[in-house]
C-alpha cells in the first residue's frame, strides 16, 4: 500500500537539484519547452535499469564488487565531463531567432537517459530506499517494490517537466542579454563538470 510517508519522501528526493534537474533546466532555457519535456522523459526512463536492478538484486553487484562499481562510475563521470566540455566549447551569445536549426528531440532524451543509467549510485539508492516502504506482511514484495518505483518515476517526470517548462518561460529574459546567456551557459558547463568529478570521487555506501 502506498503511504503518505513514501510520497512525501519521494517528492523531497525528486525536488532536490541533481544531474537530471540541471540537464532539464538547461534544456528548457537554451532549447525550449518541448525539448525540456523530452529531457525529462529521457532522465525518467534512465531510472528504469536502476529500478529493475534494485528490485531483482543486481544492485548488490555494485555494492559488493569494487570493479563493477568503479567501471560504471568512471564511465558515467566521463560522460558528464564530456557534456560539460561540449557545452563550454559551444558556448556563445544566444539570440531569439526565427530560423533556428531543427531540434533533435530523440538525442536530447537519449542524453538524459544515458546520464542516469551510467550512475551506479542510483541503483544502490533504490536498493536502500524502496525496501523501507515495503510492507513486512506484503505477499509479493517484489511487485510492491516495482509499484513504488513506478510511482517514483511518475513523480520524477512530473517534477522535471515543471522545472523544464518554468525554465523555458524565463528563456526570453535570459536570451535578451548576450552576456547573461553566455555566463549561464558557462555556469551550467561548470556544474556538469563538478557533478562529474563528484561522481568520479564518490564511494560505495
Amino acid at each position: 500500500m502506498i503511504s503518505i510517508e513514501f510520497l512525501l519522501t519521494s517528492l523531497v528526493v525528486v525536488l532536490i537539484p541533481g544531474t537530471g534537474v540541471l540537464y532539464t533546466v538547461a534544456t528548457g532555457l537554451f532549447i525550449g519547452k518541448r525539448a525540456s519535456v523530452f529531457a525529462a522523459i529521457g532522465c525518467t526512463f534512465g531510472i528504469v535499469p536502476a529500478l529493475l536492478a534494485s528490485v531483482f538484486g543486481l544492485a548488490t553487484l555494485f555494492h559488493t564488487s569494487a570493479l563493477a562499481f568503479q567501471v560504471v562510475k568512471y564511465v558515467g563521470a566521463a560522460y558528464l565531463i564530456y557534456l560539460a566540455w561540449s557545452m563550454w566549447r559551444s558556448s556563445s551569445p544566444l539570440a531569439l531567432e526565427h530560423n533556428k536549426p531543427k531540434t533533435k528531440f530523440i538525442e536530447i532524451a537519449m542524453k538524459g537517459f544515458l546520464m542516469n543509467i551510467l550512475n551506479p549510485k542510483l541503483s544502490i539508492f533504490f536498493l536502500a530506499f524502496l525496501p523501507q516502504f515495503v510492507s513486512p506482511i506484503a505477499s509479493q514484495p517484489l511487485v510492491e517494490m516495482l509499484s513504488l518505483g513506478i510511482i517514483f518515476m511518475f513523480m520524477t517526470l512530473g517534477v522535471f517537466t515543471i522545472y523544464g517548462v518554468l525554465a523555458s518561460l524565463f528563456s526570453q529574459f535570459v536570451l535578451r542579454s548576450e552576456k547573461v546567456s553566455l555566463a549561464i551557459q558557462k555556469i551550467f558547463a561548470g556544474s556538469f563538470a563538478a557533478l562529474g568529478l563528484k561522481l568520479a570521487f564518490s564511494e560505495r555506501v
